[in-house]
């Protein structure tokens, strides 16, 4: 399953998984409004199935609305690793309490899923 994280935040939050609420838009004008309606510090990340986002320049912080507007304008359209932002998530910017990272992958040679964690 290739899931993009606004798609994996629902999937988990369906089986009583806490995730922070977001909103997906596909214009600067809607994320500028999703960062008015959730208020404070927000985040707008770009929804590409491709690790290294944040890298690549496709997550940003957003102090007040028009940032929002600023970073979604920027984000939206760009390229990363080959492929094409056409959607962004704009959340509320909170502190991680703690992070995990977590790879399911199929281990055809034995025939096996293999997982793959870190702290």
């Amino acid at each position: 399953m290739d899931l993009m994280e606004y798609q994996a935040k629902t999937l988990f939050a369906k089986h009583g998984v806490a995730v922070t609420e977001g909103v997906v838009v596909e214009t600067a004008e809607a994320a500028k409004a999703a960062a008015e309606e959730i208020g404070g510090v927000t985040v707008i990340k770009a929804q590409v199935k491709a690790g290294g986002r944040g890298k690549a320049g496709g997550v940003k912080l957003a102090k007040t609305a028009d940032e929002a507007f600023e970073h979604a304008s920027n984000i939206l359209g760009m390229e990363i690793k080959g492929l094409t932002v056409n959607r962004v998530l704009v959340t509320p910017a909170t502190p991680p309490e703690e992070e995990y990272y977590f790879s399911f992958l199929l281990d055809r040679s034995n025939r096996q899923y293999l997982c793959i964690a870190s702290v």
